[in-house]
């Protein structure tokens, strides 16, 4: 299956063939025709599926065939959790649209709103759009949504984690009820099950990259280490293992931040992202690991929710998630369009076996333990 197959037009297939795609990904290739044909989506995919793509073409295509001369009104909304996503779909638009003459704009909290709302005043075909920032501009006038045509909800679930799911319902209120409306979420918890029952008609129902298949072309495993010497081990196997650009995950922020501090100690360039650190800190950061300047970048599952770099070959679980799923989400970060990728965990023999039971059984296979003398390895 290829692009022209899938309905789309010339532009946009100018655009793709641009940026050197050609083969769409399984969630492309069921859900752009579906939405051409006006249907509502709901979309259970992970991150690093295509997904981006799977929405923002057709909406291009859809808005690009009817356009009206005048002010612009925002006739496409889409809403995501954080600044790097908006940020990343604000791109993917512009590389997509290039050609079309369908305008989009981002907003975001975190920084002056100034130059988004002068942004605004011009007029917008698609708005890209954090749910507090968006709200904070709806109340002072700024953005209106009386014409809108199309709304995506990115990443529901997360919503849901980052205590979002009360802006999100807001948000949903002000929008016309005639609309079409795709939702994307991982996972379908009751509470974002509740929205789509209320939000969507009909809906195609799209679900892709089901677990095993994430896990299958991943090298996982598993080195059984005290709580006390992971961080020797972290620093150890940097040093030792030809590793180019590694994401570590942890559970807590502190945790974060207290391992990139003694990396730096080490001599290794690294930094923390999570959701203490400022909008342009995070930003800053994820930059610099993108472009190759820092060799390891220290993130919880939340801050790392949008993380989507290329040739990511090793991530390390310095802890254990506590939800099986979470496992999933984090390793399939690396291995990405049939490139390597290798997943480490470390793990507390006293602390984390039942979480190690939990991941084996939801992937359906035993990680690999790596054997490894820890009495050199300090506290």
């Amino acid at each position: 299956m290829l692009f022209e197959q899938l309905g789309l037009t010339a532009p946009l297939l100018k655009a793709l063939q641009r940026e050197g795609y050609t083969i769409p990904t399984p969630i492309q290739v069921q859900a752009i025709p579906a939405a051409l044909n006006g249907k509502d989506i709901l979309g259970l995919a992970q991150t690093g599926t295509g997904k981006t793509a799977a929405f923002a073409l057709p909406i291009l295509q859809l808005l690009e065939g009817k356009q009206y001369k005048g002010y612009k009104h925002i006739r496409a909304l889409i809403l995501t959790p954080t600044r790097e996503l908006a940020v990343q779909i604000s791109e993917s638009f512009e590389s997509y649209g290039r050609y079309t003459g369908v305008k989009q704009e981002v907003i975001f909290g975190g920084v002056s709103q100034h130059a988004q709302t002068l942004a605004l005043r011009n007029g917008t075909d698609i708005l890209i759009a954090t749910p507090g920032r968006l709200l904070d501009l709806m109340n002072q006038g700024y953005v209106h949504l009386d014409h809108l045509e199309l709304f995506v909800l990115d990443e529901a679930d997360r919503m849901l984690d980052m205590g979002f799911v009360h802006d999100v319902r807001k948000v949903i209120k002000a929008l016309p009820k005639q609309k079409q409306t795709m939702l994307f979420s991982a996972t379908m918890p009751p509470p974002i099950a509740q929205i789509v029952a209320s939000l969507l008609h009909a809906p195609v129902k799209i679900e892709v990259t089901p677990v095993s298949s994430t896990v299958d072309r991943i090298d996982q495993f598993v080195y059984f280490i005290p709580k006390q010497k992971k961080q020797s081990l972290l620093v150890h196997l940097l040093h030792e293992k030809n590793m180019e650009r590694i994401l570590v995950f942890t559970r807590t922020k502190h945790g974060a931040d207290r391992i990139a501090k003694d990396l730096k100690k080490a001599s290794i360039h690294a930094d923390a992202i999570h959701g203490n650190k400022s909008q342009s800190a995070r930003q800053n950061a994820l930059n610099n690991f993108k472009r190759g300047k820092l060799k390891v970048l220290v993130a919880t599952d939340i801050a790392a929710r949008g993380i989507d770099v290329d040739a990511l070959e090793h991530v390390i679980n310095f802890d254990m998630p506590d939800v099986a799923e979470t496992y999933v989400h984090r390793i399939g970060r690396t291995g990405r369009a049939g490139a390597a990728g290798t997943a480490i965990s470390f793990c507390d023999g006293k602390e984390e076996m039942n979480n190690l039971k939990s991941i084996n059984k939801l992937i359906g296979l035993k990680i690999p333990a790596v054997a490894h003398p820890f009495e050199h390895l300090t506290a």
